[in-house]
């Protein structure tokens, strides 16, 4: 059975927001009360959790500790994944110094990649530049399971490349290309852009208009 992509990204919310409950110390949620913290549809929640099991005991809810525990365990997030970062310039840098405060410390990178001679070499949060060339030997010594490419458009299909080549099958990519990689390989996009077009088209459907500041309150 093919789970919707969507489902997986919602299970994360929901982890996130068990993950807080949990710290508060609360034991057991509802359904009503998860979907109204996670700003989701109850039955959506139990469509989701249903793809992989029983999960909760009918007229109690959820066991917070219990339900958390599985998810994790679903999404992966029992163990650490080690990144590879391709492209360390403003993007690439930016995503190193501040990865612990976005990935929940499941996630840690442990190489960067340039092509830029400039940059090899330079240390960016412990991690130290390294060259394209250097990429097969160092994913295999670091156990590097998934690629991040910060790089600009011209080299981004390049580092894909480079990525598959050295048997990496997950790339987060932040370029603003579509990346041509095998079906085995397993492609998941950032892309700003588009995201800033759906907000706004949901801002002129919505008939918003900006909001101008006078030069009084500036």
């Amino acid at each position: 059975m093919k789970i919707p992509s969507i489902a997986i990204s919602r299970l994360s919310v929901y982890a996130r927001n068990l993950d807080l409950l949990d710290q508060k110390g609360v034991e057991v949620v509802s359904s009503v009360r998860l979907a109204d913290i996670c700003g989701i549809n109850p039955a959506q929640i139990r469509k989701d959790l249903a793809y992989f099991g029983q999960f909760g005991v009918r007229g109690v809810g959820y066991y917070v500790k219990e339900l958390l525990f599985e998810i994790r365990r679903i999404l992966g997030l029992d163990k650490e994944w080690r990144l590879g970062l391709v492209g360390v310039g403003n993007l690439g840098s930016s995503l190193l110094r501040h990865a612990q405060l976005v990935m929940n410390g499941n996630y840690t990178f442990v190489a960067g990649f340039d092509r830029k001679p400039k940059r090899i070499g330079l240390k960016v949060e412990g991690i130290e530049v390294a060259p394209l060339g250097d990429m097969n030997r160092l994913i295999r010594e670091k156990g590097i399971e998934i690629g991040v490419i910060a790089a600009k458009p011209g080299w981004a299909q390049q580092a894909a490349d480079m990525l598959v080549k050295a048997e990496v099958c997950g790339i987060l990519n932040f370029s603003p290309i579509q990346l041509q990689c095998p079906a085995d390989v397993f492609v998941e996009n950032v892309d700003f852009s588009l995201k800033l077009d759906v907000l706004r088209y949901r801002l002129i459907s919505a008939g918003s208009r900006p909001r101008i500041r006078s030069k009084s309150a500036a």
